[in-house]
């Protein structure tokens, strides 16, 4: 099984590419995701809107991360800055992200995610 580091980078790499594929692997059927507009959306929804170009990431920097890992579940937090082309509009995003892992037999799936604005 791979590290949750490396997941993270898979995670990442899946949003940018828009690969569902992949984030149907990652997102646990119970995902509660969070956005910095406070709104909440399960695993289907995110994916649906990946898809359809609704969120649309250009490039997504990850910094600042730290990974608190147990037998069973990752607490991670990081600083994310992205250029984004949501619904065929130019933006940026500039957030503070906890994620929620848990391992399974397969693999690590995101079960939780809640981003914050940075204050600027």
């Amino acid at each position: 099984m791979q590290n949750i580091a490396t997941t993270i980078d898979q995670f990442r790499a899946a949003v940018l590419d828009s690969n569902t594929t992949t984030l149907h692997q990652l997102l646990s059927d119970t995902l509660s995701y969070g956005h910095s507009d406070g709104h909440v959306e399960g695993k289907n929804d995110f994916i649906q809107k990946i898809s359809d170009g609704t969120y649309k990431f250009l490039t997504m920097d990850l910094t600042a991360q730290t990974i608190t890992e147990t037998e069973s579940f990752a607490i991670v937090r990081h600083e994310l800055d992205a250029q984004t082309f949501d619904e065929q509009k130019a933006g940026e995003a500039h957030l503070y992200v906890l994620l929620v892992w848990t391992k399974y037999e397969d693999g690590w799936k995101l079960i939780a995610r809640q981003a914050v604005k940075k204050l600027r």
